[in-house]
């Protein structure tokens, strides 16, 4: 950690006195520390004591005298930023844009990850508000570490009281060795359906959302990784800087889309629901209702993965999905040989919580020497850090 350089954002919260020491521990861990405070946290704790700790001037106005205090330069200057204790007030306010203040503009001007750690009384917690905007945080690429358990200010018990800094810190000491994990390695992820046209305004897709293979690209970019996210139509709100997207509707556009990045990159995740079929012939003119049948003819699509399959070199390591309903492990190990992947995630919709549309899912990872890893229903997020985590060991294999 020596040599980081952190932001600890103070809010308006009680808890404010417990940020002193995270101070101390980043600093003893060698790391250079910038408080910026809001003006209600100056209630609660004078802004010499973090002055004093940090060894830094402690920021809480745009303008000091006749100079102004450039948030934007703040932002970049970061490698973490942390916001501890984040109070509702500056939870909904970050979560919707809203800059009243330094801390809140340097938050959205921020390059870094951004770490809220929420302290409020226990109704606040569990409003509906707080824990949409908490979840609108981490869909922007942020990261909770959550309230716990135990007596509050206002004499209730419940979740709501600050995370001990120790906690903290120790978090942030891991996601900094962590974020090192995968650096100079670079990654072709596809992930989505594809839209295969029959007329200008109807398709034969299928219900994927994405979700797996964005979860995945994130956890890779957080880890240092350089991530080319190949993804079909989705509604997803990518905004990692780490993730670069390529955007594309059909098979054949994804596909001339791997093409151009699969040679320079180190790993292949095939995770997208590729159509096996498109129409033979598209109709240049809306289809109409006329007959009571419709007869299509379908022509096999380009078999993405197959085809880098065949060019994949010694060096490069290639993950494949697989969706099944039925015979689900024979039909994956056919699938692993066939596509030449080092190792297949396997799911299966006979799985209550698994496969489209979900926010979980439930995996079994299928090596190349057949041996079957089994994982538990998780969030998407924590399946997508179970593969990466088996990736990484294969890396080192190499």
């Amino acid at each position: 950690m020596t040599g980081k350089k952190i932001i600890v954002a103070v809010t308006g919260s009680i808890a404010a006195y417990k940020s002193l020491l995270l101070v101390r521990l980043l600093k003893k861990a060698g790391c250079e520390v910038k408080v910026i405070m809001s003006p209600a946290a100056c209630h609660f704790v004078a802004p010499l004591s973090f002055a004093t700790l940090s060894e830094n001037e402690v920021l809480v106005d745009f303008f000091k005298d006749d100079t102004w205090n450039n948030h934007v330069s703040l932002g970049i200057w970061a490698d973490y930023m942390i916001v501890a204790p984040a109070s509702a007030n500056t939870i909904a306010k970050a979560a919707n844009g809203i800059s009243d203040n330094m801390l809140l503009a340097t938050y959205l001007s921020a390059k870094c990850p951004v770490v809220f750690c929420p302290a409020m009384d226990l109704d606040m917690y569990k409003h509906p508000s707080t824990i949409h905007n908490l979840k609108r945080l981490q869909s922007f690429g942020n990261q909770i570490i959550h309230a716990k358990y135990g007596e509050l200010a206002s004499g209730l018990v419940g979740e709501g009281r600050l995370a001990e800094p120790e906690e903290i810190f120790e978090y942030i000491q891991y996601t900094i060795a962590a974020s090192d994990e995968l650096k100079g390695k670079k990654f072709l992820i596809t992930a989505g359906p594809t839209y295969e046209a029959i007329d200008p305004v109807r398709f034969i897709g299928n219900h994927s959302s994405g979700k797996m293979g964005l979860a995945i690209a994130e956890t890779i970019a957080n880890k240092g990784g350089l991530v080319e996210l190949v993804i079909g139509p989705n509604q997803l709100d990518i905004q990692h800087q780490g993730i670069n997207v390529t955007n594309c509707t059909s098979a054949e556009e994804m596909y001339a889309a791997c093409q151009k990045v699969h040679a320079s990159v180190d790993v292949s995740i095939f995770a997208a629901a590729v159509a096996d079929y498109r129409p033979s012939e598209v109709a240049t003119q809306k289809i109409k209702k006329s007959d009571s049948e419709l007869h299509l003819t379908l022509v096999k699509n380009v078999d993405i993965a197959y085809q880098l399959g065949q060019q994949k070199r010694n060096d490069q390591i290639h993950v494949g999905f697989a969706l099944e309903t039925e015979n689900e492990e024979a039909n994956g190990q056919k699938k692993l040989q066939k596509k030449n992947f080092d190792f297949l995630v396997l799911n299966s919709l006979n799985d209550p919580g698994a496969g489209f549309k979900h926010d979980t899912n439930k995996i079994k990872i299928i090596e190349s020497n057949g041996k079957v890893n089994d994982f538990e229903l998780k969030s998407k997020n924590d399946v997508a850090k179970d593969i990466v985590e088996f990736l990484i060991s294969h890396l080192l294999e190499k």
